[in-house]
C-alpha cells in the first residue's frame, strides 16, 4: 500500500494548465543580403535547447514562448555562430541580427569548431574531444580519457574523486559494464563524437545506477539538406602492430535523415603481468606475457523521419563484434623463506574469445500543443552474447628447469547471453511559474551463463561436473521521477527531483542448487541551487543519491580457475551499495572552475583479493566489507597564453576514509591523492596543430589497497591539406611507458600480494581523415519539426 501511494504521489502532477504566450522575432542577415535557412534556437538557463525554428527566404523568423529568461543561438554554414541572452516581458522584436561569415575559408564540408574545449553547466561539464589533437584517428574510450576528472584504467570508467561511472550514448544507456563497455566504446570513432558530458550527479531523469554518475556521450549530427562522408585510415604501433579503418555517412533532406558507419579493427597487442604473493613459508612469484588479438567490426545505423512539424519517429541499430583470441606464457616462481627458488611452473595456454552486442531502439516524439508540452516514447532491446574457451597445460620444473611432473591440464569452457528490454516514456511539461518534467521507465533482463570444465591431466578430456555450472539470473526495474525547475530571479536557479526504482531480482545456480532473491524499493532525490553573483562569478551546489547494483557476472557463484593456484568466484549474497553525492562549485569568468565535493558510501563492495596460506592459493572474490568517505578539491583552469597557445588544466586532491564493516583479517589505510593534467594546443598555422600533454597522480592509500604512481606523456600533431578535406594526424601516446597500473597492494589474511599490469599504452598511432560531401541539397519545403526534438532525433 505504501508503494502504491508514493507511486501516486510521484505521479500526480500529470495534468495541464493554460498560459499566454509572448512572440519573439527579427532578422537575420549577413554583410549584404537577408539569410535562409539560418537555425533560431532558444536555450533556458541551463543552456538546454527548448524551441527553435529556420528563417524564412527574408530571413525572418518567428517563435512563441512564455515570459522569461532565455539564450538565443543562431547558426549558419558558413557564418560564425550568434548567441545572446534576452529577458522576454512582452512580444519583442529583436531587429537585424548581422552574421560575420569565418574568417577562413572552410570549404564545403568541414566546419572548424567554435566550441570552447570545457563548459560548465547547472547539472554537467560538457567537454568538446575534437578540441584535443590526440584524439585525431582514435576512438571514444580514448577520447573519454581525455575528458577532465575522468580516468580510464583496469577496464573502469570512473570520475575522480566519485567512483565507477555508466555510460550512455545520446542519453541512452549503454548496459555493458567493465571489459565488454570498453570493447564497445573501442568501436566508434571519436571522430562522430560532438560532445562528451560529465554528470557526477545525474538528474531524476537518468537511472539511479553508478557512483560515479553518468558519462553521456553526444553523437554529431549531419547539417541539414546536405550530405557527408568521411573516411579514416589508422594504423597504431606498439611491440605489435593495429590496422583501423572507418567508415560515416550523413544524409539529411527535408524531413529524413539517415546515417550509417562501419568499423574494422585487426591486429595485436601485447600485455604483461606481475604477481607477487608473500607467503609465511616463501614467496610466490607469477610473471605472465600475453598476445592479444585485437580483431573488432562494428556498424550503426540510424533512419528519422518527420510526420509533421510536431511529431518526428526514428529507429537505430547497433552491432558490434570482437574477437580477442589470446595466447598466454605464465611463470610460477616458488621461493622458501631463505629466498632460494624451490620450483617452478610453466603455464601455456590459448584463448579462444568472441563477443557480440546488437542493440535496436525504436522512438518517438512529438509537441503536444502550443504551451510546448512534449511527449517522447523509448523503445529498446539489447543482446549480448560471449563465449570463452581456453586450453591450457601447467608443468612443474625443477630450479635448474628438469620437468618434474604435470601441474593441471584441462580445457575451460564459457558462455554468457544477456538480453535486455526497456520501455520508457517522458514528459516535458512547462508552466507559467516553472518547468516541469516526469516519467517512468521498466528494464527486464535475463542473463544466462555457463561454465564447463574439462580435465586433461591424464590425456583425454574428461567433464569434471564439481567445476561446470550454469547460472541463470534475470533483473527487473521499474521507475518512475518528477523533476522541476524555476529561475527565481536574475540570480538564483533551482531544480528538485525525485526518483523511484523497484527492483526484483533472482540468481540460481544449477550446480549448487542455490537461489537467491531480492526485491527492493528505493527513492532517490536530487538538488540544484545556482546562484549568479554577476557576471564573472557564478556558485553552485548539488546534491544526489546513487546506487550500484553488482554485474551479472559477480553474482555467479562459481569458481573459475586463472591458474593452478588461483581461482575466481563470484557471491550470489552480493548486495548494491548506495552513495549519497555533495558538490559545491565555483566559476570565475568560466574559466577558473572550483569544485569541492563529498562521497558517502554504504554498503560498499567491491574485489579483495585473499588467500589461503596453507596451500599457497589465491581467490579472488567479491564483498560488501566497506562503508566510507570519500572527498576532495579540484581546480581546473582554461587559459590562452597566446593566440596560439591553449591551455586546459586540473588540479585535484581526493581522500578517503574507509572502515571494514566485515571481518576480512585485514585493516584499512588512507592517504592523500593528487591528480594534475595539462593539455596544450599549439596553432602552428592555419592549418598545423601540436598537441602536448601531461597527467601524474601520486601513489596513495585507499582502504584495503595500496595503488602506485600513475602518468602519462602524449604528442600529437595534426596538419590539414586540400582545403581541410584531408587530415594528416600523428599522436605518441605515453612516451615513458608509466600509464600502467602498478604497485596495487594489499594485506589480507597476513598475506601481502601486489599486482601490476601493462596493456601497451605506449604506441605511435599513425591516422589520415578524408572528408567529401555536398553544402546543400536541393529542397521543396521548409517546415521542420521542433529545435529540440531535431537536436536529438538527427539535426
Amino acid at each position: 500500500m505504501k508503494k502504491s501511494n508514493l507511486l501516486i504521489f510521484l505521479v500526480l502532477p500529470l495534468f495541464c494548465l493554460a498560459q499566454s504566450t509572448l512572440k519573439l522575432k527579427g532578422k537575420i542577415a549577413g554583410e549584404t543580403t537577408p539569410l535562409e535557412w539560418a537555425d533560431v534556437s532558444i536555450l533556458n538557463q541551463e543552456a538546454k535547447i527548448i524551441d527553435g525554428t529556420t528563417t524564412r527566404q527574408d530571413g525572418s523568423f518567428e517563435i512563441n514562448l512564455k515570459s522569461g529568461s532565455y539564450k538565443i543561438g543562431i547558426s549558419l554554414l558558413g557564418y560564425a555562430d550568434y548567441e545572446k541572452e534576452i529577458s522576454l516581458e512582452n512580444d519583442t522584436d529583436l531587429g537585424i541580427i548581422i552574421l560575420r561569415e569565418n574568417a577562413t575559408n572552410l570549404g564545403e564540408v568541414v566546419i572548424q569548431s567554435k566550441n570552447k574545449t570545457i563548459e560548465q553547466k547547472t547539472d554537467r561539464l560538457v567537454y568538446n574531444p575534437e578540441n584535443n589533437v590526440t584524439t585525431a584517428g582514435g576512438d571514444a574510450l580514448s577520447a573519454i580519457n581525455t575528458a577532465p576528472g575522468v580516468v580510464v584504467k583496469n577496464d573502469l570508467i570512473t570520475i575522480l574523486g566519485k567512483g565507477t561511472s555508466r555510460v550512455m550514448i545520446d542519453e541512452r544507456l549503454i548496459e555493458l559494464t567493465g571489459e565488454e563497455l570498453n570493447n564497445f566504446l573501442k568501436s566508434i570513432s571519436a571522430a562522430d563524437i560532438k560532445s562528451i558530458e560529465i554528470i557526477s550527479n545525474p538528474p531524476a531523469k537518468y537511472a539511479a545506477d553508478g557512483t560515479g554518475g553518468l558519462i553521456n556521450i553526444i553523437m554529431k549530427k549531419g547539417v541539414r539538406n546536405s550530405w557527408k562522408n568521411t573516411t579514416t585510415a589508422s594504423y597504431d604501433q606498439n611491440k605489435y602492430g593495429i590496422y583501423t579503418l572507418r567508415n560515416n555517412f550523413f544524409y539529411n533532406k527535408n524531413k529524413f535523415r539517415f546515417s550509417a558507419s562501419v568499423n574494422g579493427k585487426t591486429g595485436y597487442k601485447n600485455s604483461d603481468e606481475d604477481l607477487e604473493m608473500y607467503f609465511p613459508d616463501g614467496l610466490s612469484r607469477m610473471n605472465s606475457t600475453t598476445k592479444v588479438k585485437n580483431e573488432n567490426l562494428s556498424g550503426k545505423l540510424a533512419l528519422d523521419y518527420d510526420f509533421s512539424e510536431h511529431t518526428t519517429i526514428g529507429f537505430q541499430f547497433l552491432n558490434d563484434r570482437n574477437n580477442p583470441d589470446f595466447g598466454s606464457d605464465i611463470r610460477i616462481e616458488k621461493y622458501d623463506n631463505q629466498n632460494v627458488l624451490n620450483n617452478v611452473t610453466l603455464n601455456k595456454s590459448f584463448t579462444d574469445k568472441a563477443s557480440k552486442n546488437q542493440t535496436y531502439n525504436a522512438h518517438l516524439i512529438t509537441q503536444i500543443d502550443s504551451l510546448k508540452r512534449k511527449l517522447s516514447f523509448d523503445v529498446d532491446y539489447f543482446n549480448y552474447n560471449s563465449k570463452f574457451d581456453r586450453d591450457f597445460t601447467a608443468n612443474n620444473y625443477t630450479p635448474e628447469m628438469e620437468f618434474v611432473d604435470i601441474n593441471q591440464a584441462g580445457r575451460n569452457i564459457s558462455n554468457q547471453d544477456i538480453d535486455n528490454w526497456s520501455f520508457k516514456g517522458d514528459m516535458v511539461h512547462p508552466f507559467q511559474a516553472f518547468n516541469l518534467s516526469y516519467g517512468a521507465k521498466m528494464s527486464l533482463t535475463n542473463s544466462v551463463s555457463d561454465v564447463l570444465f574439462y580435465d586433461n591431466i591424464s590425456g583425454t578430456a574428461q567433464l569434471d561436473p564439481n567445476q561446470s555450472n550454469r547460472f541463470e539470473y534475470t533483473e527487473n526495474n521499474q521507475a518512475v521521477y518528477i523533476n522541476g525547475d524555476k529561475k527565481i530571479n536574475d540570480k538564483w536557479d533551482l531544480q528538485l527531483g525525485l526518483r523511484l526504482e523497484n527492483t526484483q531480482t533472482k540468481g540460481f545456480s544449477q550446480t549448487l542448487n542455490q537461489e537467491n532473491v531480492n526485491d527492493y524499493l528505493k527513492l532517490f532525490p536530487t538538488f540544484y541551487a545556482s546562484y549568479k553573483k554577476n557576471e564573472n562569478n557564478t556558485f553552485s551546489l548539488n546534491y544526489g543519491k546513487r546506487i550500484n547494483r553488482p554485474r551479472f557476472d559477480l553474482l555467479n557463484p562459481f569458481k573459475v580457475y586463472i591458474n593452478s593456484n588461483s581461482y575466481s568466484e563470484g557471491n550470489p549474497f552480493l548486495k548494491p551499495s548506495f552513495s549519497d553525492n555533495f558538490e559545491l562549485a565555483h566559476s570565475y569568468k568560466e574559466v577558473l572552475r572550483t569544485s569541492v565535493f563529498m562521497n558517502v558510501i554504504a554498503n560498499g563492495y567491491g574485489v579483495i583479493f585473499t588467500s589461503i596460506p596453507e596451500t599457497n592459493t589465491q581467490i579472488v572474490t567479491r564483498e560488501n566489507y566497506f562503508k566510507g568517505l570519500n572527498y576532495g578539491l579540484g581546480e581546473s583552469y582554461s587559459a590562452s597564453f597566446a593566440d596560439w597557445w591553449q591551455s586546459e588544466n586540473s588540479l585535484y586532491f581526493l581522500g578517503s576514509k574507509t572502515e571494514f564493516i566485515k571481518d576480512i583479517n585485514s585493516t584499512p589505510s588512507n592517504s592523500l591523492q593528487v591528480d594534475f593534467t595539462t593539455n596544450n594546443t599549439f596553432i602552428l598555422g592555419k592549418t598545423t596543430k601540436l598537441q602536448v600533454d601531461f597527467n601524474y597522480s601520486t601513489p596513495f592509500n585507499s582502504g584495503l589497497y595500496e595503488v602506485g604512481y600513475v602518468s602519462s606523456f602524449d604528442i600529437g600533431f595534426k596538419q590539414d591539406l586540400f582545403n581541410k578535406t584531408l587530415q594528416v594526424a600523428f599522436l605518441a601516446n605515453d612516451i615513458f611507458n608509466t600509464s600502467y597500473l602498478k604497485d596495487f597492494a594489499s594485506v589480507v589474511n597476513g598475506v601481502k600480494q601486489v599486482y601490476s599490469q601493462n596493456e601497451s599504452n605506449r604506441f605511435v598511432r599513425l591516422s589520415v581523415i578524408y572528408n567529401f560531401g555536398n553544402k546543400k541539397i536541393n529542397v521543396k519545403e521548409r517546415n521542420f519539426g521542433n529545435q529540440e526534438e531535431r537536436k536529438r532525433t538527427g539535426n
